[in-house]
Formats: structure tokens, C-alpha cells, sequence
């Protein structure tokens, strides 16, 4: 159980989940039904699911590079701790399992699934073809605030497609961060990235202005929150202020001759926003 969870990363769950709480709860909100645990229950379920057979997809398409990679030639498949097959395996069982649950969902999660898992899986063949696979990275993220939201009401909402937008950006933003350290291996094997492309500087610019996107439709969506629910109080905008804040402080600690604290900016500072934001989010419309 170690080995996959260190596969899939499954501590970077807490990038999105937070994200598909707050669309669950402003659909429950919304829709003035009272809490339902069990829906609640797969909801979350499908986030595991959905990002645990997107990140094995991404793992068992990329162990021939990971293998040439002295970044990533110890992950679990090139270090042989995991065959692909068994690999392969766990993607399969992981995409049965989210479709299942969204069986019991409702029919709009259900008929709408196979295109969550084209956006998820498909991003790993990006890479290979545009650079622009950042954003393909965000979009699949961004299902989760609107996929919650729809599991909570059965039909699309603006709150939750503008905080799925600024998923979107944000996400593109600091994967293109996280890119940077493998901006010369992927010009020489012909990988696709903003850093490839442009080189570190520019791609840090590019970075900068998707978090400002992303900052504007937080905000965008903090207003539309308030204005659709009343009874929501200071906390969500508190939590949309630390998550701004983390923005601007991680674009401090990475440096183009200087990305000695990329893993702080992409994993600290991005957990620790994403899960302020989330939990001062879902107590506000909650608890005050």
C-alpha cells in the first residue's frame, strides 16, 4: 500500500480536494438541502479515484523517460519497486471504481465521467505535443470544484466554474514552476514545456500572470459567493486572502539561477493555500 500511494503522490490530493469541498458545500448551499454524508462520501471518493488513476496513467506513460531523468529515475516503476503492468493494473481497477461511484451519484456525474477521465489521463500524452500541457494539467484539476457541485445539485453553477477556472490557471501556473527543473532535460528529448520553450525567465513571467488570472477569478468567485449566499460571513474571504498571499510568496522563493526552494513553492506553499482556503471556506458556509 506504501509503494502506491507514493506512485500517485496521494498527498498532492490536498492541491484540488479542498477545491471540490467548497463546490460541494456552495451546492449544498445553494440548493438548501441539508447535508447528505453519503453523497459527501463520494464525492470525495471520486477525487481519490479520478487522481489516483491520473497520476499511476501518468507514472506508467512516462517510465521510459522517468528512467532517464536523474530527477526521477527512482520512482516506483524505473527503480523496478512497481511493474507497469501492476501499474496499468491499478490505473484500470482506479477509473472502474470512479465511474462506478459516480453511478450512484447522479445520471449527470455518471453520463459526464468518461470525459472527466479523457481530461485526466489525456494530459499525459500532452507533453509529448504542446506546450501548452500545463493548462491541460489545470483543466483536469478544475473538474473538481464543478464535478462536486454537480454531484450536489445535479446541474452546472457559476460559483463553482469560476473557482474551476482559477484552478485552471493556478495550477498551470506553478506546474510550469515545477517544470523549470527539468527545463534542459526536456529541450534535449524533446519534451514539451513553457520553460523548453521560452527558457526560465520568461516562463516565470508566464507563471506570474496565470496566478494573477487565477487571483481575479478567486475574487470573482468570493463576490458571486456572497452575493448568491448572504449568510456567508468574513471567513471565505479570509481564505481567499491567504491563498493570494501564498501566490505572491511563492513566486519569491524561485529565481531563474535560483530553484533551490522549488519543491517549498510548489508543494508547501500551494498545499498550505489550497487547504486554508478550503477549510475557512466550508466552515463559513457551514457553521457561521
Amino acid at each position: 500500500m506504501k509503494r502506491y500511494l507514493s506512485l500517485i503522490k496521494f498527498s498532492h490530493t490536498l492541491f484540488a480536494l479542498p477545491f471540490a469541498l467548497v463546490g460541494f458545500f456552495v451546492g449544498i448551499a445553494e440548493s438548501g438541502q441539508g447535508m447528505h454524508w453519503r453523497l459527501f462520501f463520494l464525492v470525495v471518493l471520486c477525487m481519490v479515484f479520478a487522481r489516483s488513476a491520473a497520476m499511476a496513467f501518468n507514472r506508467w506513460l512516462d517510465r521510459d523517460v522517468d528512467a532517464l531523468n536523474p530527477r526521477t529515475k527512482m520512482r516506483e516503476i524505473p527503480a523496478g519497486i512497481i511493474s507497469p503492468q501492476a501499474a496499468l493494473r491499478f490505473v484500470v481497477l482506479a477509473c472502474v471504481l470512479f465511474v462506478a461511484t459516480t453511478y450512484f451519484i447522479n445520471p449527470l456525474c455518471f453520463f459526464l465521467s468518461p470525459v472527466a477521465l479523457a481530461v485526466v489521463l489525456g494530459y499525459s500524452y500532452t507533453k509529448r505535443f504542446t506546450w501548452l500541457c500545463h493548462l491541460v494539467l489545470g483543466l483536469g484539476l478544475a473538474l473538481a470544484p464543478v464535478g462536486a457541485y454537480i454531484a450536489a445539485t445535479g446541474h452546472f453553477g457559476w460559483i463553482s466554474i469560476f473557482y474551476g477556472v482559477a484552478v485552471l490557471l493556478w495550477t498551470a501556473g506553478f506546474d510550469i514552476i515545477y517544470a523549470l527543473q527539468d527545463e534542459e532535460f526536456d529541450r534535449e528529448n524533446s519534451l514539451f514545456s513553457i520553460p523548453a520553450y521560452v527558457g526560465k525567465e520568461r516562463a516565470l513571467r508566464i507563471s506570474e500572470w496565470l496566478h494573477l488570472g487565477a487571483a481575479a477569478f478567486m475574487v470573482l468567485a468570493g463576490g458571486l459567493l456572497h452575493s448568491r449566499l448572504p449568510e456567508a460571513q468574513w471567513l471565505a474571504w479570509l481564505g481567499t486572502a491567504v491563498f493570494l498571499a501564498m501566490l505572491v510568496y511563492q513566486h519569491r522563493l524561485v529565481k531563474p539561477d535560483d530553484l533551490s526552494r522549488v519543491n517549498m513553492a510548489f508543494f508547501t506553499t500551494n498545499g498550505v493555500a489550497s487547504v486554508i482556503f478550503g477549510t475557512l471556506t466550508v466552515l463559513d458556509l457551514t457553521i457561521f
